[in-house]
């Protein structure tokens, strides 16, 4: 079955994140991290991910617990949700900034991986 693709930052993390979180949890708790997501753009916005919660939460907004901060413009976001590997090229061109703790950047992909629609 093909996945499909959120169309924009907004139903990736007010839909689908939501539902996957709800659905998987122990799989969100596995990344046991918290994340803050700014996605500057049309279709972007703040979001906070709580993946040490019980349940996993995802709120609009920085909450200021992140331990790890993506930064991104919504256009190379979309990039990433389609190519795995787009992150590590657009950390390197500086069109990604990530804060924080870098090793759970590494994580992002099981986080993404909660929230593919089935």
């Amino acid at each position: 079955m093909a996945v499909t693709m959120p169309k924009d930052a907004q139903e990736l993390f007010d839909v689908l994140v939501p539902q996957g979180l709800k659905a998987f949890p122990d799989k969100a708790r596995e990344v046991n991290a918290i994340y803050a997501f700014k996605i500057s753009g049309e279709g972007g916005g703040d979001w906070t991910a709580d993946l040490t919660a019980d349940p996993p939460t995802i709120e609009k907004g920085d909450s200021g617990k992140a331990q790890c901060t993506i930064e991104v413009s919504h256009d190379d976001f979309k990039q990433m949700l389609t190519d795995p590997n787009a992150g590590m090229q657009l950390y390197f061109q500086g069109k990604l900034r990530v804060s924080g703790d870098p090793m759970l950047a590494m994580k992002l992909q099981q986080f993404f991986d909660i929230a593919k629609p089935a």
